[in-house]
């Protein structure tokens, strides 16, 4: 259990703490209520997120746990702070259909790719996803008490769903791209050569 992998599992501790504080609307000191520490907390485990991983780049500390647990951590995180938002009414829930089922289909793609040996990599547009999630998980809570800022949640949320498509269909294409190459490879190799059988020549009989 390294530092990567503690922040990840930090990360993991993050979302039970996230849900009962957006579903239950608690705690309200003074001035500080349930909604900035739902951002608070939905900030500090997107902050263990991009620390786990360059972290472990840096210190070379790269291990199976931490590349199992890292999507399992980012997924329950999603969650835990979009599905409050639906009970809440602050979100549709198709959007978080969209937004959630994405997930789920990029880790079948992975599991059938990392059957046939074979790594879907991180996209850009994959982490851009993430970034914009956050936003606007953090915009979509503040409108509990800060009516305002629903324009902003709605753009970041319609922002969040396209590049959630878009990204399922580059992750698609990465992994056909990736099976339909193996699958020419395994062609190839049984294809088997077979020279034709020369006639025996003619003997002339006496």
């Amino acid at each position: 259990m390294n530092l990567p992998n503690s922040l990840t599992v930090l990360r993991i501790f993050f979302v039970p703490v996230l849900v009962v504080v957006l579903l239950t609307r608690q705690p309200n000191f003074g001035p500080i209520h349930f909604e900035v520490w739902g951002v608070l907390i939905l900030l500090a485990a997107a902050a263990t997120d991009a620390m786990d991983g360059y972290i472990a780049r840096k210190r070379r500390e790269i291990t199976t746990l931490g590349i199992l647990l890292d999507p399992i951590a980012d997924k329950l995180l999603i969650s835990a702070a979009f599905i409050p938002l639906v009970w809440m009414h602050l979100v549709p829930a198709w959007m978080v259909v969209i937004i959630i089922g994405r997930e789920f289909i990029v880790v079948g793609l992975r599991e059938i790719a990392s059957v046939e040996g074979l790594v879907i990599p991180a996209s850009a547009l994959g982490k851009t996803k993430m970034i914009l999630q956050v936003l606007a998980g953090c915009a979509v809570i503040l409108t509990a008490k800060h009516p305002a800022l629903k324009t902003l949640g709605t753009i970041l949320l319609w922002l969040v769903v396209l590049s959630a498509v878009l990204s399922a269909i580059h992750y698609f294409q990465m992994f056909w791209s990736q099976i339909n190459s193996r699958v020419q490879q395994r062609r190839g190799s049984s294809v088997v050569m077979v020279e034709p059988k020369e006639k025996p020549q003619d003997v002339p009989t006496r």
